[in-house]
């Protein structure tokens, strides 16, 4: 089926006939520009994307090409184009026109990444000072004492693999990312991790980015540490 300009799950795979892959191009720093048909806040673009990713799997074309597509989109949201570019080169994807809004994996499948997944609205919602500070107040007094329950926290690697780590909402990324690499053997100077496409800093605790025990955490794995900074 055909996707919807800016919603619902594209279609991927190639068709007997098709004509052959493109050749490839290199990724373009320009993002998708795109109007919601509503104003939209961030936890609304969080959900959608979410819902996206987590279906699109399902109808058509690689797993790992899709983790991988997830994570270049996660790099291009942070301005991380090299890191995107060797996401993208790494999975063997083409991109025809230099886009991850259209590409191929080696065998031929096709995926299609709609605009949303890639850029936010123009018209998205974002809370002003006063409103974020109204809304901390009110956490704060739902939630006098901090936090210090323990729970397991999912995070799911550019490899496609979903890891579960050990963790409380007073943690930092940083300790996060040490328990990572006792558990996975993944070098901290490997590890970049997202959260609804911003990177998150070693400083960090779980409690400033408002993750929860339900959310995922994305975590790029760089083969190439001397790329990382943060």
């Amino acid at each position: 089926f055909d996707p919807s300009p800016d919603g619902g799950v594209s279609s991927s795979g190639a068709a007997p006939g098709n004509p052959p892959i493109p050749t490839l191009n290199p990724l373009k720093k320009e993002r998708p520009k795109w109007k919601s048909e509503y104003p939209m806040t961030e936890g609304q673009l969080r959900s959608k994307r979410d819902e996206f990713w987590d279906t699109a799997p399902a109808f058509d074309g690689r797993k790992e090409i899709w983790d991988a597509l997830r994570a270049a989109a996660l790099a291009m949201e942070c301005n991380d184009l090299e890191l995107a570019q060797a996401i993208v080169d790494g999975a063997c994807i083409t991109l025809p026109h230099g886009s991850l809004t259209e590409s191929y994996d080696e065998l031929g499948n096709r995926y299609q990444l709609p605009a949303y997944t890639l850029a936010p609205p123009v018209n998205l919602i974002t809370e002003t000072s006063s409103e974020s500070k109204a809304s901390e107040s009110s956490q704060k007094q739902a939630q006098p004492s901090p936090c210090r329950e323990e729970f397991q926290l999912r995070v799911r690697l550019s490899t496609g693999q979903d890891v579960r780590l050990t963790a409380s909402m007073a943690d930092s990324i940083a300790e996060l990312k040490k328990q990572l690499e006792e558990q996975e053997d993944i070098d901290v100077v490997r590890q970049r991790w997202f959260f609804s496409g911003k990177l998150l800093t070693d400083k960090t605790r779980l409690q400033d980015a408002k993750i929860q025990k339900d959310f995922v955490v994305q975590v790029i794995v760089n083969i190439n540490p001397s790329v990382i900074t943060n």
